[in-house]
Formats: structure tokens, C-alpha cells, sequence
């Protein structure tokens, strides 16, 4: 066996002298770059994904250091930045749920407009780099980004191919209308499963994207849009038809609510349930944990409602800067955002995550690699939103949002229990939800 010779005297001191001086270096140097306080809720893979880019970007460049810290759940990270910032240690970044916009945009004094910052310290974020559908839900009425795009998703079908295969359902062919989506979960319910059909985000996807997917307001003024003085609308015929649909399968066992945010992932995962509809970025925990074979496929419709389907809406979240920061964080912060939306990184972020390409450069490289073709099914949440938008199906821009969301739910929870119809939740829910956004509005002026 070969030994390595032996050093020692002089020589071992040098050594010893020089490998302090560079571990000093190497210290001084982290200690010297500008530190980026980025909060976040992503966790489990996503999280794993999020430090990766972060050490990404500090390996790449010696002058910042984006420090990614973990705040909870999206609701309680949005509540801790706020606390934070009235504190006066709010961090640099924080990363903020689609539902909470208009709360960070109205909230006066306290954020700095992205492109605003970019422009300042000479390094402008242009943001005809990224799709339609994501840069004009995070931008002003004229048009100017103010927050990053990041983890955009958009609600896409899932299924168990070998559920449908032990059913004797085609596991090529999902269901595309809600009719279809009943009958295949009665097979499904014959076979064995506890559950046919269930969704994630109750108010997001059979409420907010419903009302776009079937080209309907889900609240006046373009949802908001157009001004402060949006009131709800969901209250119309086709939403007491659509949750009464709902409620007639949770009586019949076809459809299982189970619960609020991603909390219904578990039942698809395990294979309790059949069929799922929830956010395009959970294929990610999907591949690493679920025990069977997987399809994704588009939102299913009512087949006689005319426009039917156009477009779904941008759900996850976006990146917030703080105002009253430094010069030298701002560019820092700039960077950062510039190294996220390059192709290379987002398109990985994409094929990693199952969230949507937030730039076109990224959707084409990765198409131009043959990814899509590799991974059948993880083009569908691109497709859903790759259209023209109109007033009804451009996104959702309502103050009190998440708390509106808190009223959908825990009413659209007494609908499917059977203790109220339809059409009566729903005009509670839109009685109070008009309540909210009339504060909102005065609070806003």
C-alpha cells in the first residue's frame, strides 16, 4: 500500500500557515458580501429545490449571500413578513401566495415595486421576458412588475393510471367533463377505492379557476382589476349548479372533501382517491412519493357551457422586496431575480417542480430538449394558460382575498356535508365576502 510521505518541520508549517490563511480568506470574503434575507414557505422537495438555488447563486458570484429561511405555510409566512416590517426587521424577500397581491400592492409604504428597483440601480428586469398570463397578473395597472414571478402554478388533473387500468377505464384517456369525471369515479368506487374524485385548495380550483375555465366573472370589475369597487359574483347559476354537482357526489361517496390548502394531497398520494385536481407544482412531492403510475391531464368543464373551456389562472407565488432596504441590497436583490429568470435556471425549476415556466426562454428550451415529449402531461398547465385572456379569466386582484378564501371554504364545508344547499352558501358567502371588500376599498384610498 502506497503512503502518502510524511511533512513535517518547515515545510508542515507552511502548509498549516497557508491553509489558515485560506480558510480566513474564505471567511472573511462570506462575511464581506451583502446578506439577502429571503423568507419563504416552500417545503419538502420544493424546499430542497429552493436552498439549491440559493447556493446556486452564492457560488456564482462573491458579492451577495441569499440566505433562504423556511417561515411556514404561505398564510403564515405573508403574516410574519408584515409583523416583521412593522418591527422594522423585515427581511429583503419575501415570498408571497397569488391570493395576497392586492394586500402587498396596497400596502403603502412598505414594498418596492420590482422593476421600479431594477431600474434604479441600472439593471432593469424587462418584463415582456416572461408569459402573458404571469407577468400581468404581477403587475401594475400600467403595465410595471411589482412583484418577481417565481412558483407560478396553475390547477391541472391528476389521475392513478393504475387505478383506472383495475377499474377497467382507459388510463390513456382521462375524463374531460365533469359528467365524464362523475362516471369514472363511480367505476373507481366499484373497483375498491374509498374515493373517487377530490381536490386540493377548495376555493382556487372550484371557484377561482372554474370561474375563468368556463369564461364567467368570478367578481365585477375584471376581478378586480378595474378598480376597488369589485364585488363578488359567485353566486350565479353555474356556481350553485357546479357545487351542487359537488355536494350530489360527496352524498352518492364519489367525491371525499378533504380539507383546506394542500391538506387533500394525501388521499391522491396514497391512492385513496382516484382522481384529484390541485396545484401543477405538486408533481413534484407526487414522483417522490406516490407508489403508482401517474397521469396529468386538464381541467375538466361543463361540456355545454358556451366558451368553454379558456383559460385557467396563475395560483403559487411571487417575490416581494421590501422597501427602505440599501442601494447594494437592491442590486443583490436584482441579481438574484435575474439568475431566477434566466433560462437555464427556470426552465430547471420547471421540470423540477412542475410549476409553469415563467419565462418564455425557459418554456422554449425546455421544449427544445424534449422534455414534454419525455414526460407526457407536464406541458398541460403551460397549455391551460398559454391563451388570450379575457376580463373573466385574466386572474383575481380582490383585497382580503385570503380571508374571503376562509369564508368560501368553511361554507363550501357546509355544502358538501349536506347541512346547506347551493345557492344559499353561496349568497352567504358573496353577502360577506362584499362586506370585506368594501372595507378593503375604504381602507385602500
Amino acid at each position: 500500500m502506497r503512503t502518502l510521505p510524511r511533512i513535517a518541520g518547515p515545510a508542515a508549517a507552511l502548509l498549516f500557515a497557508l491553509a489558515g490563511s485560506q480558510a480566513a480568506a474564505a471567511q472573511a470574503a462570506a462575511e464581506a458580501a451583502t446578506q439577502i434575507q429571503f423568507w419563504h414557505s416552500m417545503e419538502g422537495a420544493l424546499g430542497e429545490r429552493v436552498n439549491e438555488l440559493a447556493a446556486e447563486f452564492n457560488k456564482r458570484q462573491s458579492s451577495y449571500r441569499v440566505v433562504p429561511v423556511y417561515k411556514g405555510n404561505y398564510g403564515e409566512s405573508m403574516n410574519a413578513g408584515i409583523a416583521a416590517f412593522r418591527a422594522g426587521n423585515a427581511p429583503d424577500i419575501l415570498q408571497v401566495f397569488e391570493v395576497g397581491t392586492a394586500t402587498m400592492m396596497y400596502a403603502k409604504g412598505a414594498i418596492k415595486p420590482v422593476q421600479q428597483m431594477s431600474e434604479e440601480v441600472g439593471d432593469p428586469i424587462d418584463p415582456s421576458i416572461f408569459i402573458g398570463a404571469v407577468a400581468g397578473y404581477y403587475s401594475s395597472p400600467e403595465g410595471k412588475l411589482v412583484s418577481m414571478p417565481f412558483n407560478s402554478s396553475t390547477p391541472v388533473f391528476y389521475y392513478n393510471k393504475d387505478a383506472f387500468k383495475q377499474a377497467g377505464l382507459d388510463p390513456e384517456k382521462p375524463p374531460k367533463t365533469w359528467e365524464e369525471v362523475a362516471e369514472a369515479g363511480r367505476k373507481l368506487r366499484q373497483a375498491g377505492l374509498e374515493c373517487g374524485y377530490t381536490t386540493g385548495w377548495p376555493s382556487w380550483v372550484q371557484l377561482e379557476t372554474f370561474s375563468a375555465w368556463h369564461n364567467v366573472p368570478y367578481a365585477t370589475r375584471a376581478n378586480g382589476f378595474e378598480g376597488l369597487d369589485a364585488r363578488l359574483a359567485i353566486n350565479s347559476e353555474l356556481h350553485v349548479r357546479h357545487l351542487s354537482t359537488l355536494a350530489e357526489l360527496a352524498k352518492e361517496g364519489v367525491f371525499t372533501y378533504g380539507g383546506r390548502g394542500d391538506e387533500p394531497n394525501g388521499l391522491f398520494v396514497s391512492g385513496r382517491c382516484g382522481m384529484f385536481t390541485g396545484s401543477s407544482g405538486s408533481r413534484a412531492n407526487f414522483l417522490k412519493n406516490a407508489k403508482f403510475e401517474f397521469g396529468i391531464s386538464t381541467l375538466p368543464y361543463y361540456g355545454d357551457v358556451q366558451g368553454a373551456p379558456q383559460n385557467t389562472i396563475i395560483g403559487g407565488a411571487s417575490l416581494w422586496v421590501f422597501a427602505d432596504k440599501s442601494p447594494e441590497v437592491y442590486k443583490g436583490v436584482t441579481q438574484f431575480f435575474k439568475f431566477l429568470a434566466s433560462p437555464e435556471i427556470a426552465a430547471k425549476w420547471h421540470q423540477q417542480t412542475g410549476y409553469v415556466p415563467v419565462t418564455k426562454a425557459a418554456y422554449e428550451a425546455t421544449r427544445k430538449s424534449g422534455y414534454y415529449e419525455q414526460n407526457p402531461g407536464t406541458d398541460v398547465a403551460v397549455q391551460q394558460l398559454d391563451v388570450e385572456t379575457t376580463a373573466q379569466s385574466r386572474g383575481i386582484r380582490l383585497g382580503y382575498l385570503p380571508q374571503i378564501r376562509e369564508i368560501e371554504e368553511a361554507e363550501m364545508e357546509r355544502i358538501f356535508s349536506g347541512k346547506v344547499q347551493a345557492k344559499a352558501g353561496l349568497e352567504n358567502v358573496v353577502n360577506r365576502g362584499n362586506e370585506l371588500l368594501e372595507r378593503f376599498e375604504k381602507s385602500a384610498r
